[in-house]
């Protein structure tokens, strides 16, 4: 696949299955929902959910050279607001529910593999023929799209979500029984920049071969695919390793296909309703053109509903506890108090644009310390908006003065608000539980070491040294380093000993790489092949000699 290297595919655990008693009758009794987390608390949301940053008093105490880097850490803060909960409700139903008429206990669903694998076989894909053959096997599996401007947080959301679920569970048992399966909950690819059907169905491929070490996008994504034929095996892997929900972000990207938007919206409906599959759509503000055209498909890929999200507003409760929790990060040594004309401003210069208002946040800072100075002003607010948020003025601009006119030029950033069907704004009794519950645990002693454990994480994960290394197997390796140190101890003593330990399992892995290259290199069938071409001997008779090929009359003789 052309640039397949630097497709990112977000990954997530690998656990072997472990069974738990269902509290809902008709999730019982299916090994692929039994594996599953248990269905999570709003407690369970925050504390998995929530990524806190570490800036100590000692921090702040710093030199300002040091601060420049400290006050980055604000940029990994995220803090669960209401349509999380609600994101997270629909995507544990969706998963649940998916498999509920794919049980792999059932004969239907035996029958539902042979069904895809015959018309895989006969390299003939068309919705007609397929919803035909599987006419009486039901689908339980729904889908949903998730429309938002950009830099709301959809994608991190989604992403965090889940990471909440293991990504692959093994099964080898199941109520004493042999059952030898592999599953995958969850699948995260991006839709391509020019809408292309061919490409989707190759990022899947190497989607799960980094997941699994397998080889399906050599096999089946070579260049002279066809299309058609992609989309068959991509629906035979889905069914195979029984993918609980598969997540395309960017959607909006549809629209810059002359010719595959219609396919790919009509593949995502057969995947749903026909193949069990539930899927998510997740595209910005533009996305919208594709659900509000003249789109049957459209509508049918999104049987759960639209979720449209929309920035905060500025009288809301979610921006208020947005607004108190993101402050906790300020690195100035003096703590300016967040009072109404600093909230006005800072409001008034992100417009409730989550992205925007933690980068105001960290340039804010900045700007004070490169003055010399170590408080937040209004003023300096203002400036920093002006002037190191120049490029997103007109769009900022049309928003503060809501001139429609101006809005619609910037298509990332339009919500028709007649067709808002989530308005997480009046969801005062969640919105007040959230703040009392993250209040509560905000200084636990569990928390505080899940946060240190999230930040290492993701600051060694960006640095970007780690070659032989995984984002699971970083995250893995700080959890074991966090435990065995106080929870007291130095943030930034903690990062030099995880760097430390994370470096020489980095080369020590590098090294057993190199090993097994060069016993490759040197050993083996590859070995002895180029062996006997450059020695002009025929491969059969080296292959022969080594005792890779057995005398066939030693073995008839052999034969009682």
């Amino acid at each position: 696949m052309k640039n397949n290297e630097n497709i990112i595919i977000l990954k997530g655990l690998v656990e072997d299955a472990v069974y738990k008693e269902q509290e809902i009758v008709e999730y019982a009794n299916n090994p692929l929902i039994e594996s599953l987390p248990n269905i999570f608390t709003e407690d369970d949301v925050i504390n998995k959910f929530s990524v806190t940053p570490i800036i100590s008093r000692a921090d702040k105490n710093k030199p300002s050279n040091l601060r420049y880097h400290i006050i980055k850490r604000a940029k990994h803060f995220i803090q669960p607001l209401p349509v999380h909960f609600i994101v997270e409700r629909r995507l544990s139903t969706l998963i649940r529910r998916g498999y509920l008429a794919r049980n792999p206990l059932d004969k239907s669903y035996l029958e539902r593999l042979r069904i895809i694998n015959e018309i895989r076989d006969e390299n003939v894909y068309e919705d007609r023929i397929l919803k035909e053959r599987m006419v009486n096997i039901r689908s339980t599996a729904d889908s949903m799209a998730i429309i938002g401007i950009s830099g709301i947080g959809k994608t991190t959301a989604i992403e965090r979500l889940l990471l909440m679920y293991p990504q692959v569970i093994m099964h080898t048992e199941y109520k004493g029984e042999h059952f030898s399966r592999t599953q995958i909950t969850w699948l995260k690819i991006d839709c391509p920049y020019d809408g292309s059907l061919s490409v989707l169905c190759k990022s899947f491929f190497k989607a799960v071969d980094d997941l699994l070490g397998t080889r399906y996008l050599e096999k089946f994504g070579y260049s002279n695919r066809i299309t058609s034929s992609m989309m068959l095996h991509m629906t035979s892997l889905a069914s195979i390793y029984g993918i609980g929900v598969l997540v395309i972000d960017e959607i909006q990207h549809l629209l810059n296909s002359k010719n595959d938007m219609d396919e790919m919206l009509n593949f995502f409906v057969t995947l749903s309703n026909t193949v069990g599959i539930p899927t998510i759509l997740i595209g910005t503000s533009k996305a919208q053109k594709i659900f509000d055209g003249n789109f049957r498909q459209a509508r049918r890929a999104t049987s759960e509903g639209t979720i449209m999200w929309d920035r905060m507003a500025k009288d809301s409760d979610e921006w208020e506890l947005f607004l108190e929790c993101l402050w906790d990060y300020n690195c100035l040594k003096q703590n300016t108090e967040l009072n109404q004309n600093i909230a006005n401003a800072f409001y008034d210069e992100c417009q409730g644009i989550t992205a925007v208002a933690v980068n105001l946040f960290i340039l804010t800072q900045e700007r004070a310390l490169s003055e010399e100075k170590e408080e937040i002003t209004v003023e300096l607010i203002r400036s920093t908006a002006k002037e190191d948020l120049y490029t997103i003025q007109p769009m900022i601009k049309a928003l503060r003065n809501n001139n429609i006119e101006e809005i619609r030029k910037y298509d990332d950033i339009i919500i028709n608000l007649d067709n808002l069907s989530l308005n997480y704004k009046r969801n005062i009794e969640l919105e007040g539980k959230i703040q009392e519950l993250f209040k509560e645990r905000k200084n636990t002693i569990e928390l505080k070491r899940r946060n240190t454990v999230e930040n290492l994480a993701i600051e060694i994960s960006e640095i970007g040294i780690l070659d032989e290394l995984d984002n699971v197997e970083i995250r893995k390796q700080c959890e074991k380093i966090v435990e065995q140190l106080p929870v007291e101890e130095e943030y930034n003593n903690i990062k030099t000993k995880a760097l430390k330990v994370l470096i020489d399992l980095n080369e020590k892995k590098k090294i057993d790489k190199d090993k097994k290259e060069k016993y490759i290199n040197q050993e083996g069938l590859i070995f002895l092949y180029e062996k006997a071409i450059k020695s002009e001997k025929h491969p059969y008779d080296v292959l022969k000699k080594e005792g890779y090929i057995k005398n066939p009359v030693d073995e008839f003789l052999m034969v009682k």
